[in-house]
């Protein structure tokens, strides 16, 4: 496989963007620095515009780990609790306790319009500073490096109004302008579909300024969107728009704020291509520089040599340390193993793995499934990769998570689902503590993902699923460790209708992208919060009964869901002095 193994040179690029974000710079409003200082006619190397580019990308783009407050974004869904018992901003969002007025984590409308004034400043200044330094574009052209730097604040700008859309639906477009941080502004909101339009169509236009992997300047680039990158997003970004919350079933039908006028197939299938156009293009028929990683935990564990972890697109590097351990690993270590167990699976999450031959539990042909005194056993591998359990091993020790358990004592926080993440996490057994250098990275777009997506556009505009659509969930679960069985279709029968392809699909997609930030989203697209949250959230009462545990499931948490909260609420504070400013239904 042809592969770019450039994150053996992360570190300079790592250090670069340190150098960019901890030096004091941007910590006072742009406003205190000229244009002339930010974007230099004499600076060569533009030292300065450099370190406004990197500046963006530390500050707007989002580290998901344990990010809504202490918690992640997963613990505002069906998959995840938050071990804080003392009302966390993550256990507001989940139940639906804010307004226009008072806001709460996730909810962020001016820290997005704060990277988009950003990126149009380097977009209407970086065109002065003289380069000497060049760069290869996706084309395979040399270029000053102001023409990357340049599609590369299109494309952030993109993201933050793609993360604004499936926020709020339809948002003001500011072009180009940049608008003074006391200027009164009273822009309307563009419809959705404008949104949808003007992202895509920036995506399109920058692709090529791009670079593309193997990225040859990966040492201070790593970090950087390539033209792989842009694709993925495109992707999902027509995924979304197809959906049913704003294709087919609008929360208010007929508002075009919020989504389309009337429903089109169509953009099931505009979706489909574009996953599908990434996909020969630099999948193993392709270019080969995109792939599944051949072991599922090393996506997130192996950022040294991409030689062997083929399947990243983009990431937001988070550095060195060991603070996603800590957060989130079971309790009942001390010194350097300590964990605080933030982050409490559910058991809800927990019953949607399959079992290894990629039947429903319960439903397989060749394994017992026992939930009360054998539930983990003969499981598919993902499970493990994502979940502790009872019984998991971690840091040389097997762990007891029963409650009073060495792994989950009582005390003032405990987890009550008797869960607890493993995904992102590195047990390192032979230390039996964790290493302070660890390197994460938050991964926001992978070759994993564009599978899923193609899988679920292809099937919903097709009347019966395809080979292809077969072939990207077959794929999925091979990597995993599903048995192929005897027709080696791991667990699928291609008799699937396209309603039974789609439960496959989506409920593929909760275990392989679990904690990613998916399903807070999906089930929201997909229109079935109010369905998923008619069910309580649950746990287990582990019993031992001498050496035997017994598990029994109890309800720790019963959200409801209000249809209004498919969007979130404009703030007031917008509403308030713009009069132009539309507030989303019911808020």
């Amino acid at each position: 496989m042809v592969r770019n193994k450039y994150l053996t040179f992360l570190g300079a690029g790592l250090l670069f963007m340190a150098s960019a974000c901890n030096d004091g710079y941007e910590k006072e409003p742009v406003e205190q620095f000229t244009l002339d200082y930010l974007f230099s006619r004499v600076d060569s190397a533009g030292v300065q515009s450099r370190r406004f580019l990197n500046n963006i990308y530390y500050e707007h783009l989002y580290d998901g780990y344990n990010r809504v407050g202490g918690d992640f974004l997963d613990a505002a869904s069906d998959d995840a609790v938050s071990i804080n018992n003392n009302d966390p901003v993550v256990y507001k969002l989940l139940m639906g306790r804010y307004s226009a007025s008072t806001r709460v984590a996730d909810m962020e409308w001016g820290e997005y319009y704060q990277g988009i004034r950003k990126a149009n400043i380097l977009i209407n200044n970086i065109d002065v500073v003289p380069f000497n330094l060049k760069y290869t574009n996706a084309l395979g052209e040399v270029k000053p490096l102001n023409y990357t730097m340049k599609a590369e604040a299109r494309f952030l700008r993109a993201h933050f109004y793609f993360e604004l859309v499936k926020r709020y639906g339809g948002v003001p477009l500011v072009g180009d302008r940049v608008y003074e941080l006391n200027e009164d502004m009273e822009l309307s909101r563009n419809t959705f579909a404008q949104c949808i339009d003007y992202i895509v169509r920036e995506l399109d236009e920058i692709k090529n300024d791009l670079r593309s992997l193997p990225m040859p300047d990966a040492g201070d680039y790593a970090h950087a969107p390539t033209k792989e990158a842009c694709m993925a997003m495109k992707a999902r970004v027509l995924l979304y728009a197809a959906s049913p919350l704003f294709n087919e079933k609008p929360i208010e039908p007929g508002n075009e704020l919020i989504g389309y006028a009337s429903y089109d197939p169509e953009r099931w299938n505009l979706a489909a291509q574009a996953a599908k156009e990434l996909i020969d293009e630099f999948g193993p028929n392709g270019k080969k520089t995109l792939d599944l990683t051949a072991d599922y935990r090393n996506i997130f564990l192996n950022f040294y040599d991409l030689s062997n972890n083929p399947e990243l697109i983009f990431f937001r590097p988070s550095g060195r340390g060991k603070g996603v351990e800590t957060a989130n690993g079971p309790l009942g270590f001390s010194g350097n193993a300590m964990g605080n167990g933030r982050t409490n699976p559910t058991q809800n999450l927990v019953e949607s793995f399959l079992m290894k031959d990629g039947k429903i539990p319960g439903e397989s042909d060749i394994y017992k499934y026992n939930p009360v005194t054998d539930p983990y056993r003969d499981r598919d591998p993902r499970l493990e990769f994502t979940v502790l359990h009872h019984g998991s091993s971690w840091l040389n020790a097997e762990l007891q998570t029963n409650l009073g358990g060495s792994n989950n004592p009582t005390g003032a926080e405990y987890s009550q689902t008797c869960y607890y993440m493993s995904k992102f996490m590195k047990d390192y057994k032979l230390v039996g503590d964790y290493d302070d250098q660890t390197l994460h990275l938050w991964v926001m777009y992978r070759y994993g993902e564009v599978l899923l997506n193609y899988a679920e556009a292809l099937n919903e505009y097709q009347s019966v699923p395809s080979d292809d659509v077969y072939n990207a969930i077959i794929s999925l679960r091979k990597r995993a460790g599903i048995e192929p069985g005897d027709k080696e279709l791991y667990g699928l029968t291609k008799t699937e209708t396209r309603d039974e392809m789609r439960e496959i699909i989506q409920n593929e997609r909760r275990i392989e992208m679990a904690f990613e930030e998916q399903r807070y989203w999906d089930i929201r697209r997909w229109r079935i919060a109010e369905e998923v949250f008619r069910k309580p959230l649950r746990g287990l009462n582990i019993q031992i009964v001498g050496t035997v545990a017994n598990y029994y499931e109890n309800v720790v948490l019963s959200p409801t869901f209000d249809v209004k909260r498919y969007f979130y609420p404009i703030p007031y504070s917008e509403v308030i002095k713009n009069k132009n400013m539309v507030q989303n239904p019911n808020w």
